[in-house]
């Protein structure tokens, strides 16, 4: 068993080849292997978001506070908030952020399959996220 303390995992700014706006991790687990699983406590300030991606193993995301979106490719975007919890499939292409006003928190849950739990793709334009 390993218990990591608080303040061990010190919090973190994403790359922001992969987020447009203010985005902080929380790291709470990255498993070591043979464990696949990756989780993280992720905030959007109002406007922010990932870019599109897809999960080889899916991902859960668990809102926790606040309000945002996600999309699919080529579908609408849909609301979510607190307490919503959001699954996405292996592969399927998708983003999520928070909403143009509202901040946004969740618990992002995935697997790493060859190490990597995710592969990032190109980023939602000012129009599309406008468009959401």
């Amino acid at each position: 068993m390993k218990i990591t303390k608080n303040g061990e995992a010190a919090s973190r700014r994403p790359s922001a080849d992969w987020f447009t706006g203010t985005v902080w991790q929380e790291p709470i687990v990255e498993a070591p292997e043979p464990a696949r699983v990756r989780a993280a406590l992720v905030t959007f300030e109002p406007g922010a978001r990932t870019n599109w991606h897809t999960h080889p193993l899916g991902q859960t995301l668990y809102v926790v506070l606040g309000s945002g979106l996600a999309q699919v490719w080529g579908e609408a975007a849909q609301e979510i908030k607190a307490g919503d919890t959001v699954w996405i499939p292996p592969g399927e292409k998708h983003w999520h952020g928070a909403g143009p006003t509202t901040r946004m928190a969740h618990i992002a849950i995935q697997e790493a399959l060859n190490g990597s739990p995710v592969e990032w793709l190109e980023r939602v334009t000012d129009e599309e996220y406008g468009g959401a």
